[in-house]
């Protein structure tokens, strides 16, 4: 399959699938639900321009470290941990890909509405929490929230329907006064979901992207999963994250085992490596 996206046989799209499907991910399980790699950088330009290297998110770097001052910090963090609690050394809390990052996508389709509703108690979140812009979440995932660094999922690619709020859902204000509906998109999709869909895949297949997916690939499902790899990449998450690591059986604590079982339903799981 990989000389096949070598020689262009297949799609990006269907490669990163396939490998998600290798790795035990399944739309049919949203704590283990299909994970797309944010591909591009430039969500503030009138035309995007798939021919400079400038318009993408670095590929070989997780979303923790896609700035340098960020990246600092989680090493920081990583190494502080590390001195108090061995055991619980990562450098991230929170995970690329869960339950409620996918539900807080899809929200304004069912059942993801109802989905996210149950995981949030019942109601929608705060109107300032909500997925309501693709440039302010690039902006929160890649530089701004030290306890964000999400990730896609595929709808992001093929789905300009889960963009737009058809069901009249009433997800709240904003404190700016803004009145939360469609998502707001990129100005280089004048207002188009189907042109956002259309141009973000085209972004997903272009040749930056075809050249250094591998890199992505090598972090999410690949050698620089964990181990030296994986901190020499700042590419480490809570040990509850690596479910498969994790011999539950030999736990006989059964509050003990509880915790994690909920921590990972919660808050992701790492793939299986392929």
């Amino acid at each position: 399959c990989f000389l096949s996206l070598q020689k262009r046989e297949i799609s990006n799209f269907d490669y990163l699938m396939y490998l998600n499907t290798l790795a035990g991910r399944s739309y049919n399980d949203y704590m283990q639900y299909p994970v797309f790699p944010w591909v591009l950088a430039d969500y503030h330009s009138e035309t995007l321009n798939l021919t400079n290297p400038h318009t993408f998110r670095d590929l070989s770097k997780p979303m923790g470290a896609q700035t340098v001052e960020r990246k600092q910090k989680f090493i920081q963090r990583f190494n502080e941990v590390e001195k108090s609690d061995p055991s619980a050394q990562c450098h991230y809390c929170t995970h690329y890909s869960s339950a409620i990052i996918v539900a807080s996508y899809l929200v304004r389709m069912e059942p993801f509405t109802q989905t996210f509703c149950s995981l949030q108690g019942g109601s929608f979140d705060v109107a300032d929490r909500m997925f309501h812009s693709v440039k302010s979440t690039w902006e929160s995932a890649s530089r701004d929230n030290m306890s964000d660094v999400r990730e896609l999922t595929p709808e992001f690619f093929y789905l300009p329907e889960f963009l737009t709020n058809a069901n009249h859902f009433e997800l709240g204000c904003m404190q700016d006064g803004t009145v939360l509906g469609d998502v707001q998109l990129p100005p280089w999709a004048d207002g188009d979901p189907h042109k956002f869909i259309l141009l973000h895949r085209q972004a997903l297949e272009s040749d930056y992207v075809s050249a250094h997916l591998h890199r992505w690939i090598d972090l999410i499902f690949g050698h620089k999963q964990h181990g030296s790899a994986a901190v020499e990449a700042v590419n480490t998450y809570h040990p509850y994250f690596y479910g498969d690591k994790m011999d539950l059986n030999n736990i006989k604590d059964p509050l003990i085992k509880s915790t994690i079982l909920g921590f990972i339903s919660n808050f992701g799981q790492i793939p299986k490596q392929v």
